[in-house]
């Protein structure tokens, strides 16, 4: 009797390759320099909605989030110039069904034939994960403005209670000058020592009201070009809308120590003012740069925008209600508030400005 083996199937590397391409759980596209989409496999489909045909007939641009429109140039010329090999960024798209969807893309350059180019694109949907931190940081942002909002209220209360209470003490000494027998007075002794009582107050008031800096244990390893790209893209629409180019040029691989809501918040006052005060001279130019100094990462925000007169506000720069331009929503708390949370992470902001210039912002972080 003849016995026949068992057949077994053999693939060759393209038959691999091609199985991967196809059944991989995260979407795969292949695309040229022009943006033409060459090849996708079925996960893009799903993540999109869109059948093979719809997607390789249709401009992608169409279906992109308007705030999100180019959000790759500035990476995509440097993966084309060679300087960088990948780059990543997180977009927005329009469903087929209509719903918004966050898309986060790796991007990389192969070579297929000699001198023939295609980008490879990989996608993750991280929509679910979106809208968790989105919900997140609407608590921490809640959470954040009631905090402020009592320091505000601890320093000014803390403040007008210290004058109120010199001026009672000065007054009493008055009195005792014109009147010499006050001292005999058991009220106007009693009026003194209450006066002592509450300067001892105001005094441990003054004490707690301080902003302390937070310890280290209680403090995370945070990424800071992850959070000044987070950051770039919460004001992407701002940004466009005042034609600003905003340059991220920390090193990638740079973490400082910080409480996430506070590095957030930090990073997007400084940004948003240097869109909101602008010069009408020129086109705004925002460029973010770090290094190490000892045991610190300073975070370089420079701007050429409208410029501050340092000899005139120096000394006020971060004061509450303290503002320096004509604009209409200035009400003189956010440099107030950031300063507070730089210290209150064991940093200091330091700058240099010249009017009609620009202006330079060094935050010195705990290195992570």
């Amino acid at each position: 009797m003849k016995v026949t083996k068992p057949q077994r199937n053999f693939f060759n590397a393209y038959d691999v390759l091609e199985r991967i391409f196809n059944n991989t759980y995260n979407g795969i596209a292949i695309v040229n320099l022009d943006g033409d989409w060459l090849k996708v496999n079925e996960s893009v489909c799903e993540i999109f909605g869109y059948s093979r045909w719809e997607l390789f007939n249709m401009d992608i641009n169409n279906i992109i989030f308007i705030e999100d429109l180019g959000v790759h140039e500035q990476k995509y010329e440097k993966l084309i110039s060679g300087e960088i090999d990948k780059y990543r960024v997180k977009q927005r798209y329009f469903h087929k069904d209509g719903s918004i969807i966050w898309v986060l893309i790796y991007v990389s350059l192969v070579y297929f034939k000699e001198d023939r180019p295609h980008m490879i694109w990989q996608f993750s949907d991280v929509t679910n994960r979106q809208k968790n931190q989105d919900k997140l940081k609407a608590m921490l942002s809640v959470a954040q403005e009631q905090n402020e909002r009592l320091t505000s209220f601890a320093d000014i209360v803390t403040h007008n209670l210290r004058s109120h209470s010199g001026n009672l003490s000065s007054l009493t000494e008055f009195l005792e000058e014109d009147f010499s027998n006050l001292n005999t007075n058991e009220n106007f002794q009693l009026l003194k020592k209450a006066i002592e009582n509450l300067q001892e107050t105001v005094s441990h008031l003054t004490q707690v009201a301080k902003i302390k800096e937070i310890e280290d244990s209680k403090m995370e390893i945070l990424n800071l070009y992850d959070y000044v790209e987070k950051a770039t893209y919460n004001i992407i629409a701002m940004a466009q809308n005042a034609e600003a180019t905003i340059y991220n040029e920390i090193d990638e691989n740079i973490s400082v120590k910080a409480i996430p809501a506070y590095l957030d918040s930090i990073i997007l006052n400084f940004l948003t003012n240097a869109i909101k005060y602008k010069s009408e001279k020129r086109i705004p130019i925002i460029e973010l740069t770090s290094r190490i100094e000892d045991d610190f990462v300073v975070l370089k925000i420079k701007d050429n925008g409208l410029g501050i007169d340092l000899d005139k506000f120096g000394d006020k720069l971060f004061e509450i209600y303290k503002t320096f331009h004509s604009n209409a929503d200035a009400i003189g708390i956010g440099l107030f508030i950031t300063k507070n949370h730089i210290e209150s992470l064991g940093g200091r902001v330091e700058v240099s400005s010249q009017v009609d210039v620009g202006t330079e912002f060094s935050i010195y972080f705990k290195k992570g």
